[in-house]
């Protein structure tokens, strides 16, 4: 069901994914979609979920090779990063969006972002001289400047690459020395 979801947002929008409508489409029952994800909130957050999973396993998949320099790290995550927003062709936002404000939304956002940054901490903290605290708090910035950069393509305001390379700078940039 989660895949017709999916479908439902491509072709119709965010707005148009309703339990009645994904049941029709997948060829279940009411019921059964009321059963399975209980509200439209519900829907949109095991969907919001099941994309992330595959991005997170299209980040480890890429980082998962031998030891690298933090240039080599850096780029790689920065790609596999905006290149999984790319892939999604707006449908994580469109999710988002649909969510937003709900209490519900807010608890799986903060979820997924903490797992992102628990990534981006244990990816670059070979390559860091910083204490573990202070590591994990800009990796809580790159991961929303990689968000901002990742929205910014989706908008048309830069190419892939250009928010592959801006993020990698960044990324290099943000395990500099501590400030005093």
């Amino acid at each position: 069901m989660l895949d017709t979801a999916l479908a439902i947002i491509r072709e119709e929008g965010a707005d148009r994914l309703t339990l009645g409508h994904l049941a029709a489409r997948a060829g279940v029952s009411k019921p059964i979609a009321y059963e399975h994800f209980g509200t439209r909130s519900g829907l949109l957050g095991e969907l919001y979920k099941s994309l992330d999973r595959d991005q997170v396993a299209a980040l480890r998949d890429a980082l998962k090779r031998e030891r690298r320099t933090l240039a080599e790290t850096a780029d790689i995550l920065a790609a596999a990063y905006v290149h999984c927003s790319a892939d999604t062709s707006g449908e994580w936002y469109a999710i988002g969006a649909a969510l937003s404000g709900s209490e519900e939304m807010d608890a799986v956002r903060q979820e997924l972002i903490d797992g992102y940054v628990q990534l981006f901490v244990s990816v670059l903290e070979p390559h860091s001289a910083l204490p573990r605290d202070e590591l994990y708090r800009r990796c809580v910035g790159l991961v929303g400047a990689g968000e901002a950069l990742s929205v910014t393509m989706i908008d048309g305001h830069c190419s892939e690459q250009q928010a592959a390379d801006a993020f990698s700078a960044l990324i290099r940039g943000g395990l500099g020395a501590s400030s005093p």
